[in-house]
């Protein structure tokens, strides 16, 4: 299976099921969406599951959501959770039979100003009602360490 991606350097399981991760550094990686490992992921492994995760999130429409579990459904149905606190992510077990490349990333800061680097700009959307009652919308673009002209 391939939820670590390559590059893990070192890793420990306790007898308790407890155990950690260490990459060599913070990283992305692509399935169906993209998932972000901080440099030291743990958790507890339960029959069928990964529990309490620590250092790792999954992006779903530009927002990054914590990993808290993982779990797979019954074999025959080839399907994994990725428990993301409100909702579970569902993917095939085909997209995890290979470990991923991972991409090198800074801290949380610095995957956010990459991702501005990369091209991104942040759209302020700030509503408003006017005096008439109608809705007034303004939309500001901002460009973030970048000088403008």
């Amino acid at each position: 299976m391939g939820i670590f991606p390559k590059g893990v350097k070192e890793f420990n399981i306790d007898e308790d099921g407890k155990f950690w991760v260490h990459l060599d550094q913070a990283c992305n990686a692509k399935f169906e969406n993209e998932l972000h490992y901080d440099r030291n992921v743990s958790g507890s492994l339960i029959y069928g599951k990964i529990d309490s995760l620590t250092g790792l999130q999954a992006q779903d429409l530009f927002l990054w959501f914590p990993v808290m579990s993982i779990r797979v459904d019954v074999p025959t149905t080839g399907l994994i959770y990725f428990d993301v606190g409100a909702a579970y992510k569902q993917f095939s077990l085909s997209l995890f039979e290979t470990p991923p490349e991972c991409v090198a990333v800074g801290s949380d800061d610095s995957k956010v100003e990459d991702e501005l680097e990369k091209g991104l700009m942040v759209i302020l959307v700030m509503v408003n009602f006017g005096q008439s009652g109608r809705l007034r919308s303004k939309v500001e673009e901002r460009t973030f360490g970048r000088g403008v002209l």
